[in-house]
């Protein structure tokens, strides 16, 4: 559990009442050493971790040497004087918003991963975390760029060794699935590769932000494809709408409901790892990807079950040499059940 607030006594409320092992977020060297370290000690005392804030007595870090001097003078403190493992200490070193159209801000993105690179080498075995979504608050009401941008701004932290994030999934776009262009004028922006990254990434997004189709496929176009590909978009994008349906249709295709299983669902679910494993997805979305094939193998057992059951009945005629059920899905239960009150 996450205890969250910036009044001292809520957060000391909370840990009060939470079992188990928490995490405070936050404390910072804002009002000085003394008071950071006597709140240290209290989040000590009650077992939890604590997420650090990359802010001193002079205000909040922009730059990567400000952001690296902070977070590694309380790793001092907090090792040395507040007995705290390292595990336990989470840095956040201030994800701040690009693409303001201010130069000082231009370089924001660069300052935090570079920061998370070396917070990772210079305060050993600490973890590191942020707010996501502040990167992209310069395009708040324009969803697609937001979520394209959370997505390349998260796979390029996790390159450099950020642990966490706080995010809203629903806010987070698959990075793989980016349209090309977008990626580009959107990396322009985060890595800072030109003067004019931002003023081109406005009038890009105002070209998606207008299209009928808000900057994505329309809702049918990925539905004209074969039903392999189908269910390999629905895995990849977390998508339950036509699941049941596509799987019934590769269950008429395939005939034998584990060939399904082994073969389009794996495939995606095969892809999913690949990314994720890369960097180019993340937790939330492999989440919804697991949903989607759960729901779909939910489909396919009960003529699973109705396959052992045509032994246990003798009625192996109900099914195709290539394991295809001549039936519907309640006919399937039925048959189960039949099997499992047949005596012996």
């Amino acid at each position: 559990i996450m205890i969250d607030s910036s009044d001292w006594n809520v957060i000391e409320a909370g840990l009060k009442c939470c079992q188990g092992k928490g995490i405070v977020n936050s404390i910072s060297l804002k009002e000085g050493e003394e008071k950071f370290l006597q709140q240290a000690r209290t989040i000590r005392r009650y077992g939890a971790a604590v997420i650090v804030m990359a802010f001193d007595e002079t205000g909040q870090a922009t730059s990567c040497e400000e952001k690296v001097r902070i977070c590694r003078r309380a790793y001092a403190l907090l090792t040395e004087q507040a007995g705290f493992p390292p595990t336990d200490i989470i840095f956040d070193a201030n994800i701040l918003t690009v693409g303001t159209g201010m130069e000082e801000h231009a370089n924001y993105a660069v300052e935090f991963i570079e920061a998370v690179r070396r917070i990772k080498v210079e305060c050993p075995r600490a973890k590191t975390s942020g707010g996501v979504s502040n990167v992209s608050f310069s395009f708040r009401g324009n969803e697609v760029v937001r979520e394209a941008m959370n997505a390349a701004f998260l796979y390029h932290a996790i390159q450099a060794g950020l642990d966490m994030g706080i995010v809203n999934p629903q806010q987070l776009e698959v990075y793989e699935e980016i349209d090309r262009e977008l990626l580009t004028f959107i990396e322009d922006v985060l890595l800072n590769r030109r003067p004019d990254a931002t003023e081109r990434l406005i009038e890009y997004a105002e070209k998606v932000k207008g299209r009928a189709d808000g900057g994505r496929r329309r809702a049918d176009e990925w539905r004209s494809g074969t039903v392999e590909e189908r269910l390999k978009h629905a895995l990849l994008r977390g998508l339950t709408d036509f699941i049941d349906e596509d799987t019934e249709e590769a269950r008429q295709k395939y005939g034998r409901p584990l060939d399904i299983i082994q073969g389009p669902l794996m495939d995606g679910m095969n892809v999913i790892g690949k990314l994720f494993g890369a960097g180019k997805m993340f937790l939330p979305q492999v989440v919804k990807s697991a949903r989607v094939m759960k729901k779909s193998v939910a489909w396919l057992e009960p003529f699973m079950e109705a396959e052992k059951a045509a032994k246990a009945l003798g009625q192996q005629a109900r099914f195709s040499p290539s394991g295809l059920f001549f039936g519907n899905r309640d006919e399937a239960v039925t048959m189960a059940a039949a099997a499992q009150a047949a005596p012996g």
